[in-house]
């Protein structure tokens, strides 16, 4: 049974079809392509921190790095890098590290990143949360002594489109 339109007498079912194969196959390509620069987002922190890539979905990443250093990101707009360390005090592998991750997530110095998370840092220890700028960024840092032990957590996001 073909539905026509009862003005024009032209077929409604096939010409809904169309759009909505057309709307779907938009969707597919538009997540791809989310999918595709989330990967080489990835990709790019990857090759930057000399991390392992250990779990991946469509717009999170976790990787592991040297130290038992463990680093996270989040990929969207704005993306957003973390680097968390297991130990008392984080030496300065850990915030080059992080540096490192940030730029590539933000765009920012990797020595602005790496400045504001030791600024943070230090006053987490006092606060057990803090945050510092860097540039365009928030770089927001987290100290713990939980039944695992302390643990410090450092993040960056580009606060420009918030």
């Amino acid at each position: 049974m073909v539905h026509l339109d009862r003005a024009s007498g032209a077929p409604i079912l096939p010409v809904m079809r169309l759009i909505i194969l057309t709307a779907a196959v938009l969707s597919l390509s538009v997540l791809s392509a989310r999918a595709d620069s989330c990967g080489d987002l990835i990709d790019s922190v990857v090759a930057e921190t000399k991390a392992t890539l250990v779990n991946r979905t469509i717009d999170f990443a976790e990787m592991s790095s040297i130290d038992g250093m463990t680093l996270t990101l989040a990929c969207g707009d704005p993306s957003a890098v973390g680097v968390q360390f297991k130990g008392e005090t984080p030496g300065d592998a850990y915030y080059g590290l992080f540096g490192r991750a940030g730029r590539i997530a933000t765009g920012i110095g990797a020595d602005l990143i790496e400045a504001a998370a030791r600024r943070a840092r230090e006053q987490a220890v006092v606060t057990r949360h803090s945050h510092a700028d860097a540039a365009t960024a928030l770089v927001t840092c987290s100290v713990t002594n939980g039944s695992r032990g302390p643990m410090t957590g450092c993040a960056v996001v580009d606060k420009r489109d918030r």
